[in-house]
């Protein structure tokens, strides 16, 4: 028995002045809890109680032994009450990191719904498409794209990381886009490219079962991924994007889907958490708050908007 288990079973018997009623308050028997406080005298070498058929007593060097450890037992019960008052409320900060673009188009407008539902969760955001060690770094939540393998994490999948080829939607109106090698290189493209290494988005990929790599001879390169797609719904060329940067122009006419190409292996749209035992409640809230915000919009772990909204080729 541990140290603080055993002082909590000395400190009820000297509140309630007798084994029994102490093994009752902590659902245990009277000779666990004499035994325990019979440990603890041996431990410290010295006689906390007097003990008679009738009743007990505290010896002098038990008085000076409560008065002391009374103290810090009440701080430490008031301290766990808290924290786990704390752990099971829909109160206190929530850190969440989030990546650039898929932050801002869909978790945006979500967050603003969340803080009306939960007005007591402090919000904490940052938006980052550089690694971020959630340990380390005291992060609650975040979303990722892509592969993930780190043990210390739990992973819930969103939705598919489903990226597609678009083109404004004059373009495809006057010109005939074939998805080959052939037919995509003679087009200008609007490249990504990634701050954390300077290099651009390859457009390598498979489409219907066919290897497709394309090294386009005209490119404009820009490193914001809302920026990007603006370009090419204003016609300055092909892009290959994700399914969610592509989402509003799409729908609202400018722009088009060229192709949907097929999923990279074990890749996906994540929310995660450090892993363990007692979720916070704020934290479990949040979590589900996202998935029903994405099933209103149309997404779920096996499937996007694209599966309902519009029918790429």
């Amino acid at each position: 028995m541990d140290k603080f288990k055993t002082i909590a079973l000395f400190m009820s018997t000297i509140e309630t002045g007798s084994f029994s009623a102490t093994a009752k308050k902590h659902a245990t028997d009277p000779s666990t809890v004499s035994k325990a406080i019979k440990r603890l005298e041996d431990q410290l070498g010295l006689q906390l109680l007097y003990r008679s058929t009738r009743q007990l007593s505290l010896t002098s060097a038990g008085q000076k032994y409560a008065d002391t450890v009374g103290s810090l037992y009440q701080q430490l019960e008031s301290c766990e009450h808290e924290l786990k008052s704390a752990n099971n409320s829909y109160s206190g900060a929530l850190k969440i990191n989030l990546p650039v673009s898929y932050g801002r188009v869909y978790m945006l407008p979500m967050l603003s719904q969340f803080k009306k539902a939960y007005p007591d969760i402090q919000l904490d955001v940052s938006f980052n498409d550089q690694y971020v060690d959630m340990i380390s770094n005291a992060v609650d939540v975040s979303i990722r794209s892509g592969t993930l393998n780190d043990s210390r994490l739990v992973a819930q999948k969103l939705s598919p990381m489903t990226f597609v080829i678009c083109a404004s939607s004059d373009l495809v109106t006057t010109q005939k886009i074939d998805v080959t090698n052939e037919g995509l290189v003679v087009f200008p493209w609007v490249l990504f490219r990634f701050k954390q290494t300077g290099k651009t988005m390859p457009i390598n990929f498979n489409y219907q079962g066919r290897h497709i790599n394309v090294e386009p001879k005209m490119v404009t390169i820009v490193d914001d991924g809302e920026a990007m797609v603006k370009m090419c719904a204003e016609g300055l060329g092909l892009c290959l994007m994700p399914h969610f940067n592509a989402k509003a122009l799409v729908v609202a006419g400018k722009m088009k889907v060229v192709a949907k190409l097929d999923e990279f292996p074990n890749s996906g749209v994540f929310i995660v958490y450090p892993k363990r035992k007692d979720l916070p409640k704020r934290t479990q809230v949040f979590i589900e708050f996202v998935k029903g915000y994405l099933n209103e919009i149309g997404e779920s772990s096996s499937k996007t908007w694209l599966d309902t909204s519009v029918n790429p080729r």
